[in-house]
């Protein structure tokens, strides 16, 4: 029998309960604002004029909306995730924030389309199985900015692992993977932007085990060329 599940049963963000109640507490501003998020709001909050709109690409529960409301900065907010149970939690809870419940959906990369301020998206492209397409996507969207969180490095690494922090009985595989960081500068400078690396605050330039698996994040803060 041919069914159209896949989506649902094989992606590792529908299968974690441990995920689902941390995502549930940082929408609810019951956990500490994460680092990378402050960050990446820190290095918004002079380029983000009123009336600008920004897209958070796979946002999760949309909690980095709580990271520009605590700055004031003045950017219509707009989330999008391909896993339904988080952007439910989103929709759940962040109204009581100001936040309307239509401004979080449910939306695959490969189904985005449009034109936004700003694009910002963070520890979801090392998880994919390669960052062209969908950077690609992020930076014909964007009019101004775009902000990535992603593990990189000199030399690229490839792997497609088992995540053991999943529910019980759900074996399923994730890509860890760290681009070459020359690479990804050229591919968005090649796209009409700018970029600089900036060190990431959390880490400091030195790897950090996600699963097991070392990531070596990088912040990558591409402007716009006029």
């Amino acid at each position: 029998m041919i069914a159209r599940t896949g989506w649902l049963n094989y992606c590792i963000w529908e299968h974690s309960e441990t995920v689902k109640q941390l995502y549930e507490r940082r929408a609810a501003l019951q956990e500490e604002e994460m680092t990378c998020a402050a960050q990446a709001a820190e290095w918004l909050a002079g380029r983000v004029q009123p009336g600008d709109t920004l897209l958070d690409a796979g946002c999760g529960s949309g909690y980095f909306f709580h990271s520009l409301a605590k700055r004031n900065i003045p950017a219509a907010y707009f989330g999008i995730d391909a896993a339904p149970s988080l952007v439910e939690i989103g929709r759940r809870i962040l109204p009581r924030f100001g936040l309307p419940e239509e401004n979080l959906q449910v939306l695959r990369f490969d189904d985005l389309d449009g034109a936004v301020d700003h694009v910002v998206c963070m520890n979801v492209l090392s998880n994919l199985d390669n960052y062209h397409r969908p950077l690609e996507r992020f930076l014909k969207m964007a009019r101004k900015t775009v902000v990535l969180r992603e593990s990189c490095k000199e030399q690229g690494e490839y792997h497609y692992v088992v995540d053991k922090y999943l529910d019980d009985g759900v074996p399923l595989k994730v890509h860890v993977n760290a681009y070459p960081l020359a690479e990804v500068m050229d591919f968005i400078r090649s796209c009409g932007f700018d970029v600089t690396c900036e060190m990431d605050r959390r880490t400091q330039d030195q790897p950090e085990n996600v699963i097991d698996h070392p990531h070596y994040w990088k912040f990558l803060m591409a402007v716009r060329r006029a």
